[in-house]
């Protein structure tokens, strides 16, 4: 009897975490993207095809310069080069939303 209500236990337990680990993932906080290494020189405008900024709770605030080619490279925030390029494809797409 003892064997059995463990087993029933272990199950419920089982089916408890199942249920909630899919929705926990939903809420996850960490940050996806954060640069430890970053490149030194700038590219061509046309290779790049997006740029976010690293995620806050990152320890070094960064670009993220993802080329058309899908490779992601990431630039300091203070990188001219890299802030100037933010700042051109922003204002570029929010122009596009007003218009």
């Amino acid at each position: 009897m003892k064997t059995l209500c463990s087993v029933l236990g272990l199950l419920l337990l089982i089916a408890c975490c199942c249920y909630a680990i899919p929705q926990a993932l939903d809420f996850n906080t960490s940050p996806v993207n954060c640069c430890f290494n970053f490149a030194v020189r700038g590219i061509q405008a046309r290779r790049v095809s997006h740029i976010t900024k690293s995620h806050r709770s990152c320890l070094k605030p960064a670009f993220i310069v993802r080329t058309i080619k899908g490779k992601e490279l990431c630039y300091r925030d203070t990188f001219q080069w890299a802030l100037n390029m933010y700042n051109k494809l922003h204002n570029t797409q929010g122009s596009k939303q007003q218009a």
